[in-house]
């Protein structure tokens, strides 16, 4: 045992794969010289013994995977359905899991949270445009504004009567293609 361990100190990166073949492991390294002729027979005997029950135990394990897949197959169990079955599984682990409801907690409290900021937000934006229609500059610049508007429309009361009627501009762009604004009214006299 204290030789193994030796072996071991001396190469501790040649450790076997799972599955890997025990005499490539070994390697051609010639026996430890301690060790006599009996003992070696004894350790071939004991690894040909061991290589065996792998092969049978790789044998059986097939054999069982194949009868898995007949039971499978009889119950209408698909490839399809476990991965539905396994996700469905998985996600309600992973909703029932403290992590998962604590996460959910947060997060809900940050949309709050965000909600509430925005709001926030907007409000300031409106006092500030409040602020803004209420300061001087802006007053003055609206009634520059509405002089400049006065200025362009005049009212409809501040027309002459007789120009209303003689060509003015509102009045010819009501009136049809080609007709006279006292046209109309002898068009309407029965004739």
């Amino acid at each position: 045992m204290e030789e193994a361990e030796k072996g071991s100190q001396l190469h501790p990166d040649t450790v076997p794969e799972v599955g890997e073949d025990a005499v490539t492991s070994v390697g051609p390294s010639s026996p430890p010289p301690t060790m006599t002729e009996e003992e070696q027979q004894e350790l071939q005997e004991e690894l040909v013994k061991v290589e065996d029950e792998i092969l049978t135990l790789s044998q059986v394990l097939a054999a069982k995977e194949k009868h898995l897949v007949d039971i499978k197959r009889k119950l209408g169990i698909t490839p399809l359905n476990e991965l539905k079955q396994n996700f469905t599984k998985t996600w309600q682990e992973v909703t029932t899991s403290t992590a998962y409801r604590r996460t959910s907690e947060t997060l809900s409290q940050a949309g709050l949270k965000a909600t509430a900021a925005f709001s926030n937000v907007g409000s300031a934006i409106t006092r500030k445009l409040e602020d803004v229609r209420n300061a001087t500059t802006f007053k003055s610049f609206e009634e520059k504004v509405d002089t400049l508007k006065t200025k362009m429309n005049p009212p409809a009361s501040t027309i002459n009567p007789g120009e209303q009627d003689m060509g003015s501009p509102t009045n010819e762009l009501n009136q049809p293609e080609g007709s006279s604004p006292q046209g109309n009214a002898d068009e309407l006299r029965p004739g």
